[in-house]
């Protein structure tokens, strides 16, 4: 099984790498694929860069170079002041947008030709490793080109989505590339920062940083080793 995971930032892509074995890389339209092996699965790890347009340029470039039978788009996000709390791991059940609105007759959040919400891989939801780690949490995530650092934004997206758990910038536009190929979507991201639930959210988000342990990344080893239930839908 040939798997795809797509960070945006150089920081993530640093947490990832030390899981890969037997690492290769090769340059493919601008971006550095990351080969290699984790869990005797097939895997390219790569870095899109940050928002929608460098996410889904990469992620076609993925698609047309890996061929990957499942996308994993891994990183962190923002928490909505939810379940999902600082360190935990967010299973997104399904990916929409906050920041797409295509004019009368159309829903906000709605991107042309795409449904509300774009649901993510039951094979990976259901994984024995994503559903008895107490620190996953599952709900929407919303996606949009703002990095959100007030209440206010926040208040926007669950006004969209009222089970929304975290906020990214990459998320929707690798979603929506997998869905016009056909190429099954997983979401799994650590939460960095709630904004609005400290003074100064800025420095939740920076130190971060300081303190992220290797192990909130390694879930993606553990799901790895279940690769025979990955396969079937």
């Amino acid at each position: 099984m040939k798997i795809g995971i797509i960070v945006a930032m150089d920081k993530e892509l640093q947490l990832l790498l030390p899981l890969l074995d037997q690492s290769e890389t090769r340059s493919v339209d601008g971006f550095e694929l990351n080969m290699g092996v984790i869990a005797a699965a097939e895997v390219c790890i790569m870095k899109c860069g940050i928002g929608k347009v460098n996410a889904a340029l990469g992620a076609r470039a993925l698609i047309q170079d890996f061929a990957p039978d499942l996308i994993i788009n891994s990183g962190v996000a923002g928490g909505t002041g939810g379940s999902a709390k600082v360190l935990d791991v967010v299973a997104a059940t399904a990916i929409g947008y906050h920041d797409v609105w295509c004019g009368p007759g159309t829903q906000w959040g709605q991107a042309a030709g795409c449904p509300l919400r774009m649901p993510c891989a039951m094979q990976v939801l259901n994984a024995e490793s994503i559903k008895s780690n107490p620190s996953v949490k599952f709900g929407v995530v919303a996606s949009g080109d703002i990095f959100v650092d007030s209440r206010s934004v926040v208040d926007h997206v669950l006004n969209l989505y009222p089970d929304a758990v975290g906020v990214d910038m990459e998320s929707g536009a690798i979603a929506q590339t997998c869905l016009r190929f056909s190429v099954p979507f997983s979401c799994l991201r650590v939460i960095s920062d709630t904004p609005g639930e400290v003074a100064d959210n800025g420095a939740q988000y920076a130190s971060f940083w300081n303190a992220a342990p290797q192990k909130t990344f390694e879930i993606i080893k553990d799901l790895l080793n279940e690769k025979n239930t990955l396969i079937h839908d």
